[in-house]
């Protein structure tokens, strides 16, 4: 049978999510509970790779086993085994054909950013001291959403068929002492979201304007965008599949 698990954790001691040698992942943490939990070896596939020392309030991964009798025992067992910083929310069948990372249409990210020195934000939020000008930021957030092609952004050498996103919002918001950013598309490249942030972020500083960004995103050169923001200010906050995925049979 096949099943997907929903959880969430916080990345600061973790290599990212893919399992790595000699490194201590999401995804090596979490499939030595389960197959310890289910006395059988369980690999997870998971919606996407978040990188070191990023966050995710919610993600996905697939895995088959034999039919789970009692799910919500299982997730309940799965958290008192698991470390304080990863927790899961629920298992629950799909379709034996169901693919966490290839059937998710649309996923969100933001990005914590703070302008005042927040000791309890330190590891959480990405400390910028000088003035931002958001209403800029915006304009230049706005700019992204008229292209589909993001190479400029992209981690370099890295092994995919296209640059191609659906980018479907990007806008930066003010929250209580934070300045959100927040991102959807249906797929994202590595690097993608922490490299956008930092050339934003450029033009909050004003060492950019906005309308710089189409010479960025048409030249397709990364090293024209602005360099990318720290990996602890990003969270992975939201994956979306169509409704038979989601749809719980408990």
């Amino acid at each position: 049978m096949r099943y997907f698990v929903q959880f969430s954790y916080v990345g600061t001691r973790y290599h990212g999510w893919q399992k790595q040698p000699n490194a201590i992942t999401i995804q090596s943490v979490m499939e030595d509970a389960f197959s310890k939990l289910l006395g059988r070896p369980v690999t997870l596939t998971g919606a996407g790779r978040t990188d070191t020392g990023v966050h995710a309030r919610q993600l996905f991964a697939h895995f088959d086993v034999d039919t789970i009798e009692d799910q919500g025992r299982l997730v309940y067992r799965l958290n008192a085994f698991l470390p304080k910083d990863i927790a899961v929310q629920k298992i629950f069948k799909v379709p034996h054909d169901a693919h966490a990372r290839f059937d998710a249409t649309e996923r969100t990210y933001e990005y914590w950013v703070v302008q005042k020195k927040n000791p309890f934000l330190s590891e959480a939020a990405h400390y910028v001291k000088y003035p931002l000008d958001i209403g800029k930021m915006n304009q230049a957030a706005a700019i992204l959403r008229t292209y589909s092609d993001f190479e400029c952004f992209s981690k370099s050498n890295t092994d995919v068929k296209t640059y191609r996103c659906d980018l479907r919002s990007a806008f930066w918001n003010v929250e209580s002492e934070t300045l959100v950013f927040t991102i959807t598309a249906d797929r994202f490249l590595r690097n993608m979201v922490r490299a956008i942030v930092g050339t934003l972020l450029e033009v909050g500083l004003g060492k950019m304007v906005p309308e710089e960004l189409r010479e960025v995103i048409v030249g397709k050169d990364r090293s024209a965008a602005g360099a990318s923001a720290p990996a602890k200010g990003l969270y992975l906050t939201r994956v979306l599949y169509p409704e038979k995925i989601l749809k719980i049979d408990g």
